[in-house]
């Protein structure tokens, strides 16, 4: 086999990306944005592999979440330092409760594309071509809107890496500081799960200060004072992908330098498609949703092409199926997986498969339908004996209703009171936190059921 090239995909089936209908334009961005710095470093992108592999073992455990499609007029600092905040609570409590590392990875600084279920849309007898995100064309339903843009290409870069930036500096300059836990508390979160996480904070606090009792402090270890936070996004796009992979001088190896982790979409996992092509050859680990459709051959082919070395956290797999279907679906994938003696990394994204029509009109996700597909998920686990491996939420850091249900029981007429999303149903703060919650029990149980069959 020649050996891969960045372009290849070019020569490849491609399906849910753009027409650009200037290709003097496209080429000038695409050669733009090859001069750009890339975003992430080899080096991190070895390293989250590494943690992507522990929690294949059971060593650790992911913790992936953000936006469903990063909006260009609604980034702030705020809002990613909310959401980063979620994130930090949410790994606080799987940590206590699974007694494992949490690896973090954001959906952001890159989640700007997104897939669609038809090419057009229509409304009111005016069909247009269908919004697919920021990178690409305008939410705005005109028909100058919807024409694919290849300057947005570079917004995007631009607030990507504002982006990265913020997140680093939020990673390493203090505000995660693990003395800090009880500050991270969020106005807006239920009071039930403030005084659930105020619990939890208050024995890691107590735990911290018999460390520092003796002698062990954030000035003598920066453990203490500052988290590893990656990226990732769904590798959709595939000019933006191409124009930032870089050649690593330490390995010989392609990098994605749009993120640490890119990840393909169940409509887009064709063999001999584009989107798999261009993802074998990179080395970032690669997330791959599997949904209903998704037979045990054609896993097993999609995992000796993405993982043809078998590298322990290489390849994740992302089960999205929908309440009640993880039990008829999963079983038969985690049999390939044993069969092939495959390593991977399974994930839960209960997000996915539980979007609904609301009688209000507006798309939501029932929050009893995504808990019941995450305690879906850790029961076949269970049953088969292998390991639950992290889960992938759509999650803001925001007061957002766009998710029914939970603590705070948003209800179908509340839809509309504060529902920002450009596309999927996000979960807010409030529920986040309680789905952690859950996740963490999860774990918990698991945790002593494993320690009931070693120690029989």
């Amino acid at each position: 086999m020649s050996e891969w090239q960045k372009s290849d995909w070019r020569s490849k089936p491609r399906v849910q990306m753009p027409d650009y209908t200037d290709a003097a334009a496209l080429n000038a961005v695409e050669a733009q944005l090859s001069n750009f710095p890339p975003l992430v470093f080899a080096g991190e992108a070895r390293t989250l592999k590494q943690h992507l592999g522990a929690a294949g073992r059971g060593e650790a455990f992911l913790l992936q979440g953000g936006d469903c499609a990063e909006s260009f007029d609604q980034f702030s600092a705020d809002g990613i330092r909310d959401t980063f905040k979620v994130m930090l609570q949410m790994a606080m409590v799987l940590t206590y409760g699974a007694k494992v590392p949490v690896v973090k990875v954001g959906r952001m600084a890159g989640q700007f594309a997104k897939p669609r279920s038809a090419p057009t849309e229509t409304v009111d007898g005016v069909e247009l071509p269908s919004y697919r995100g920021d990178i690409i064309n305008e939410l705005a339903f005109t028909p100058e809107a919807r024409i694919p843009n290849p300057q947005k290409m570079l917004q995007a870069y631009t607030q990507a890496a504002a982006t990265v930036n913020l997140l680093r500096a939020f990673s390493t300059g203090g505000f995660a500081d693990m003395s800090r836990v009880h500050s991270w508390t969020l106005g807006f979160t239920d009071e039930q799960e403030v005084q659930k996480y105020s619990e939890i904070a208050s024995r890691i606090q107590d735990s911290i200060d018999f460390m520092a009792a003796a002698g062990i402090t954030a000035d003598t270890t920066h453990e203490f004072s500052t988290v590893d936070f990656y990226t990732s996004h769904e590798g959709l796009l595939l000019e933006y992908e191409e124009a930032l992979t870089r050649l690593d001088s330490t390995s010989g190896k392609w990098l994605a330098g749009s993120g640490h982790m890119i990840w393909i979409g169940d409509r887009t996992r064709q063999p001999d498609g584009a989107h798999v092509e261009f993802c074998r050859g990179v080395l970032n680990p690669i997330g791959l949703k599997c949904g209903p459709t998704t037979t045990a051959e054609d896993l097993k082919v999609l995992m000796s092409r993405l993982n043809p070395e078998n590298e322990e956290g290489k390849l994740t797999l992302i089960a999205r199926f929908g309440a009640g279907k993880a039990g008829e679906h999963l079983p038969r994938l985690v049999k390939a997986v044993k069969e092939e003696g495959a390593n991977v990394t399974w994930v839960c994204d209960p997000m996915h498969g539980n979007t609904i029509k609301s009688s209000t009109g507006y798309k939501t996700r029932p929050f009893d339908s995504v808990l019941r597909e995450v305690r879906d998920f850790f029961g076949v686990h269970k049953a088969e004996g292998t390991i639950p491996g992290g889960v992938h939420f759509e999650m803001t850091g925001q007061d957002v209703t766009e998710c029914t249900g939970g603590v705070r029981a948003v209800t179908e007429e509340d839809l509309s009171d504060r529902y920002h999303t450009a596309c999927d149903p996000r979960l807010n703060a409030s529920q986040s936190l309680e789905l952690a919650f859950l996740v963490a029990e999860e774990l918990s149980d698991l945790r002593a059921a494993q320690s009931t069959r070693q120690a029989g």
